[in-house]
Parts: structure tokens; sequence; C-alpha cells
């Protein structure tokens, strides 16, 4: 459950790439959200029940916040 003042959308929302990054491995190429959605450079993600969403068109979000 997200504790930011303002929650994070949920792994299941149209938005859920605009939670907060809480763990990033820049060699690996993905960061984990406060969602608990895994997302990749190529903006693929990997969600908490184990669905792959598979890369999608324009920059990952969490790729430019660096």
């Amino acid at each position: 459950m997200c504790q930011h003042l303002n929650p994070c959308p949920s792994a299941d929302a149209v938005d859920r790439e605009a939670a907060k990054t809480v763990a990033t491995c820049r060699e690996q190429g993905w960061s984990l959200l406060c969602n608990g959605v895994i997302v990749f450079e190529d903006t693929g993600e990997i969600l908490p029940d184990g669905t792959m969403i598979e890369p999608h068109r324009g920059p990952a979000r969490h790729a430019l916040a660096a």
C-alpha cells in the first residue's frame, strides 16, 4: 500500500507508470515503482501479479526522470 501523501496510482490503473520510483538498477535497465510494477527502459512492464506488458511507444517516464 502506498504511503505517499498523494497516493500513487495502483498497478491496475491506466496511469500506473506515474507511481514514484522506489528502486532502480540502471545497469540492468529496470525500476521498481511504489505500486509494485517493474518498468524497463524499453517501456515493457511486469505487474505485481506477474502479467507482462509489451514495450509501447515513447520513452518510459522513469527513464526521463533520471
